[in-house]
Order: structure tokens, then C-alpha cells, then sequence
């Protein structure tokens, strides 16, 4: 066996080895020629499963790696799955191999690298059909093959073709197989939701198929019969049908799917994933509702397109008219509903769930007019209150930062949104024997990274002062590791991105990502040096005793008394 990557030429083995190439190709490939023989020796095929995926699990860090070699791997693999008649052990065999590098390098990449002829239909849905959907030992055969058949449903030719005389049309099987497997409480759902997006957005079954599959799908969300796993299979087949599928075929069919989810209510769902879904599925179908465009209004750091800065005045001012007229169109009433459950995700108890509608407020927000993008930065900054929950701030800053890194947060906004991060940077509230708060904060350093890379630093200039005191802050005084890091690193781009913050290389030199992770040299060490520059002292030892001599933690208190010690000269 050759010895693991990372390992030669006398390096030291761990996260911190980078690989530069997919050594291990030869040994892999040889595993899966070989699978035929190995299956029949149980503790030989252990042995190699076990060196496989070994072997790729070094990659995952790296995955690109792979890349170049993925073709051939999945030549072979297929080969094997292909074979009429080869036995149920092989295909098992293959199919939990073929999984591992799905795992590794990501289903999305992976699947384009799949054979898609037109002879394979007929043979997966025949396999797919022979299988049993209860047995959890296979569940990596059926996952494949849903993922493969998801590629062979994109052939270009009409569906009707493949239709023979002794069984059922084509189509309804494949349908029958998606709707089978959307059930399912394994990986199998997830691909069977990628099948139904492709399947059922071809131009020869968005007319024929689409419709009643999406009332299927929607009635599976209000019926009162429906188990957990139909909610959260309905769901992802509708995310990821009105992701993949133009918005023409759709507009007809959103307003009833959205009036559907509205009346279903799962924003209080004990279930986060299902939570997740239905907004992921709330904002997908508001960019529906919308025309795609670019907001003609966002704010632009300079401009990426060397002709347009080259471009003649008069033509810059022709596009600028073009733009304003552009501006005026009709936005349906629906968009209120859709940005209305938004904004209430940004309050949801769970983290993924507020990140998901913050995504979303996003990416709605870039295809409104200025005034009702301006109505939802209003609505977020009302989260910014004592009454509303933590929840509710760290969800408000998480859609600022998106707000801001896509240019939709315009910089007349900034004094009015700055006091409100400056406030979140220091949130903590205490709760019986510990505090709520450190999500608060670390989000807020994602704010203020994100204004690093989207404005101009003439923009930022009048609240330099405040975002440095109140990173460094932060990074020297906070009493979690992850906020004293997120802090340093939006510390760091704003002093390589921005340039105006004073003193930022002398301190980034000493206060880096890894300083900042022992809490006594942070408080003891870092903060004298940071001290030492005027602009910072002050700030420094106001935290200190506004917040840090009474705070909960012995420990932090400790500390606080010798760094006054040490800061007091």
C-alpha cells in the first residue's frame, strides 16, 4: 500500500498539508476494477472499501483535486452498474463506492461527470424499479442511480419516444419513481428532488406533467394525513423545481403554490429543516413574481467594466437616463407577503433558518425598485430594538451584510445602520448562569467585513473611527474565541481594503487571527500594545468598565481588573 498523501517527502501529516495532486489515482482506479473479485473475500473487500475511502477522505479539503481524474472513475464505476448481468452484491458494491466520491467532491459537480446516452433509461429505471425503498443497507444504490437518472432525463429528445407497447409510458414512470422517492427518509429524497427538477422542466412535460405534480406537492403540505418526511420531500422538489425552471412556465402556477404555503404555516413548524425549506421556497417564488434585472440603483465600488469607465460621458449619460426609466415598473402585491414571512424568518430560534431568509432578503431586495428596497433596510433596522429577541438581531445583521456585499445597502443609509452594528458588537444579555449574545457579535463582524469590500473608503471615512475601536475592542476583550477572530479578520480587511484605519498594520502585525486566540494574552498582552496608540485607549478602557468589571464570568473579571492594571499608566 502506498503511505497516505501528505505524508511523503517528510512532511507533517494534519489539516495544514496542502496537496498538490490526486497521487492515489492508480490504487483507486485498481479498487474498482477489482470489485468483482474483492466482494467475493469479505475481509478483502473490507479492507479495500475501508483504503478507498481513506484515501479520498485526505481530499476533502481539496476536492478539485479529483477533477481531472472523475471521468474515468465513473467510466468505470457505470461499467459496472451497466452490467445486465451482473449480480445485486456488485451493484450494491459499486453504488457505495460511487457514493463516498459524491460525498468527497460535492453531487453537484460530480453528476455532470455521469454518462447521459439514451440507452442507460430504459436499464436505470428498470434497476430502480427492482428496488426496495425500506432497505437501509442499499440506500446508496438507489441515491446513485436517482442522481444518474437526473442526467438522462435532460436527453434532448421527447420522452414519448421510449414508450413501448408492454409497459406503461415513460414518463408516467419516472414520475411515479420521483413521487416514490421523495418520501424517503434517506439521502434518496434530497436526489430525488434534483430528478423531479429536471424531469419536469423539459419542454415536452412542463405542460403535461408540471401542473399536476405541483398540486400533488402542495397538497402534500396542507393535508392533515401527511407524515414529516412527505412535508420535507414536497418541499425540496419545489425548491428545486422553481430553481431549475424558467420563470415563464411558472408565473402561472406561483401564486397558488405561495397561497398554498402561506395557509400551511410552517414558520411553526417543530421542524427546522422543513422551517428552512418552506422560506428557501418563499423567496424562490417572490424572484418569480419579480422581472430579472439588476438593480439599476445599487451602489457600484468603482466599476468592473473597463469599457463602461472608458465609455464616452455622453454615453454614460444615455445609460443613466435608460436606467431611470427602467425603474418604474409594476411590482405585484405578493412581494409584501413574501418579504413580510422573510422578515419573520430573520426572528426564527434557529441560526440556518434566519441565514436562509437572510440570503433570501438578499437576492429579493436586488430586484426592487430604490423606494421599497429602502422600506426593507426600515424593516430591518426596527429589529434593532430591547423588545425584539436576540434571534431577531443576529438575523437583522446577518441580511445587512448580504444587503451591504451586494451593493443594496446605499451609503445615505450608513448613519443610521453603523450606531445599530456599534450596539450589536457588544450585545450581551444575561441569562440564569450564562449569556446570549456571542451570535450577535460575530454576526456584527460579518457586517463589518462586508462593508470593507462594498464601499469606497471616502464613504466609510466619518465611521472609521468607531468600526476600529469597536473591532479592536472585540478581538482583544471578548470573552468567546470566535468573536475575538471574526473581529480581528474584519479588522484585517478593512485595514487592507479600506486603508484609512489608523495605526491597522502596526496592529495587525501583532493582533492576527492567532493571536487573538489565547484570552489572556488578548486582554494582558494585545491590549497595551493596542493602547498604546492614542485613538484606541480610550475606547479600550471605557469597555472595561462600562461592561467587562461587573460582568457574569469570574474569570472575565479577573482579567478586567489586570488589564486596567496594566492599561492605567
Amino acid at each position: 500500500m502506498t503511505p497516505d498523501p501528505g505524508l511523503e517527502d517528510g512532511e507533517g501529516g494534519g489539516l495544514g498539508a496542502s496537496l498538490e495532486s490526486f497521487k492515489e489515482y492508480e490504487e483507486v482506479y485498481g479498487i474498482i476494477r477489482d470489485l468483482e473479485t474483492s466482494i467475493k473475500d469479505a475481509n478483502k473487500h473490507e479492507l479495500a472499501v475501508e483504503r478507498f475511502k481513506h484515501v479520498l477522505d485526505w481530499y476533502q479539503e481539496q476536492p478539485h483535486l479529483l477533477d481531472p481524474h472523475l471521468e474515468p472513475l465513473l467510466n468505470l464505476l457505470v461499467e459496472q452498474i451497466r452490467r445486465e448481468e451482473g449480480d445485486s452484491c456488485l451493484l450494491h458494491a459499486t453504488a457505495a463506492l460511487a457514493a463516498h466520491l459524491f460525498k468527497v467532491r460535492g453531487p453537484k459537480v460530480v453528476v455532470k461527470y455521469l454518462p447521459h446516452e439514451v440507452s442507460d433509461l430504459e436499464r436505470v429505471v428498470k434497476v430502480l424499479g427492482e428496488q426496495d425503498p425500506q432497505d437501509a443497507a442499499t440506500w446508496e444504490t438507489r441515491y446513485i442511480l436517482l442522481l444518474w437518472l437526473s442526467i438522462i432525463a435532460m436527453i434532448p429528445f421527447d420522452i414519448s419516444r421510449f414508450d413501448s407497447g408492454q409497459q406503461e409510458p415513460m414518463a408516467s414512470r419516472l414520475l411515479a419513481i420521483t413521487q416514490r422517492y421523495l418520501g424517503a427518509r434517506d439521502k434518496c429524497r434530497q436526489a430525488a428532488a434534483t430528478l423531479a427538477s429536471t424531469f419536469l422542466t423539459r419542454p415536452d412535460t412542463k405542460a403535461s406533467l408540471l401542473p399536476a405534480f405541483l398540486q400533488w406537492a402542495v397538497a402534500a403540505l396542507t393535508e392533515q394525513d401527511s407524515s414529516e418526511q412527505d412535508v420535507t420531500g414536497a418541499l425540496m422538489a419545489l425548491c428545486a423545481v422553481v430553481k431549475h425552471g424558467k420563470r415563464e412556465d411558472l408565473l402561472e402556477h406561483a401564486p397558488a403554490v405561495l397561497a398554498k404555503l402561506l395557509e400551511a404555516d410552517l414558520k411553526e413548524d417543530t421542524n427546522t429543516n422543513t422551517r428552512k425549506l418552506s422560506l428557501k421556497l418563499v423567496q424562490r417564488l417572490g424572484l418569480i413574481f419579480l422581472r430579472v434585472r439588476v438593480a439599476s440603483w445599487r451602489y457600484q465600488r468603482g466599476s468592473r467594466s473597463l469599457a463602461a469607465t472608458l465609455a464616452p460621458v455622453e454615453e454614460q449619460a444615455k445609460e443613466k437616463q435608460g436606467v431611470e426609466e427602467e425603474e418604474y415598473y409594476e411590482v405585484p402585491d405578493t412581494i409584501e407577503e413574501v418579504l413580510e414571512e422573510l422578515l419573520l424568518g430573520l426572528k426564527d430560534k434557529d441560526t440556518v433558518v434566519r441565514w436562509s431568509a437572510a440570503k433570501g432578503i438578499g437576492r429579493v431586495t436586488a430586484r426592487l425598485p430604490r423606494d421599497l428596497a429602502d422600506e426593507v433596510v426600515g424593516g430591518l433596522l426596527e429589529l434593532f430594538s430591547p423588545r425584539e429577541s436576540d434571534g431577531a438581531w443576529h438575523g437583522s445583521c446577518l441580511a445587512l451584510a448580504e444587503l451591504g456585499r451586494r451593493g443594496l445597502l446605499l451609503p445615505e443609509r450608513l448613519p443610521q445602520v453603523v450606531p445599530n452594528i456599534l450596539l450589536a458588537l457588544v450585545y450581551d444579555q444575561r441569562r440564569g448562569n450564562f449569556s446570549v449574545g456571542s451570535h450577535i457579535r460575530d454576526s456584527a463582524c460579518y457586517v463589518c467585513w462586508a462593508f470593507a469590500r462594498a464601499y469606497d473608503p471616502q464613504v466609510l471615512a466619518p465611521y472609521v473611527q468607531e468600526i476600529a475601536s469597536g473591532l479592536l475592542t472585540t478581538s482583544v476583550f471578548d470573552r468567546e474565541v470566535n468573536c475575538r477572530r471574526a473581529a480581528s479578520a474584519a479588522f484585517q480587511e478593512n485595514v487592507g481594503r479600506q486603508g484609512t484605519f489608523p495605526h491597522g498594520i502596526d496592529i495587525l502585525t501583532v493582533a492576527d487571527y492567532f493571536a487573538v486566540g489565547s484570552r489572556p494574552n488578548a486582554y494582558l498582552s494585545l491590549s497595551v500594545h493596542i493602547a498604546s496608540h492614542r485613538e484606541y485607549s480610550k475606547p479600550l478602557v471605557s469597555h472595561l468598565l462600562d461592561r467587562k468589571v461587573g460582568h457574569w464570568d469570574t474569570t472575565v473579571r479577573e482579567l478586567t481588573a489586570r488589564a486596567l492594571h496594566n492599561l492605567a499608566p
